[in-house]
């Protein structure tokens, strides 16, 4: 049974400061936001393609696009043309 995970909010995203190891911040449906040692945060979502094959993929950094932003390219993905994907979680 999967584990359900508390939505992001934009402070949380904002406020996420760097460590000495690389950590994620998850906002669920596969979506989640690594935060890296220098300071880095980039939006990247994991998800299975109807061919049962793994497909990651990455929409950028925060905040250039934002949580909204990466929401709804998230949805966009997942109910896409060429079938309906899964996330892994």
């Amino acid at each position: 049974m999967s584990r359900t995970t508390a939505p992001l909010s934009d402070a949380a995203c904002r406020s996420a400061k760097p460590t000495d190891r690389a950590y994620k911040l998850f906002d669920g449906g596969g979506l989640y936001l690594p935060v890296q040692p220098n300071g880095r945060k980039g939006w990247r979502l994991r998800y299975v393609k109807p061919d049962g094959r793994e497909g990651p993929t990455s929409f950028g950094n925060y905040p250039v696009v934002g949580l909204a932003d990466a929401r709804r390219k998230r949805l966009e993905i997942i109910n896409s043309e060429h079938g309906v994907y899964r996330y892994t979680g």
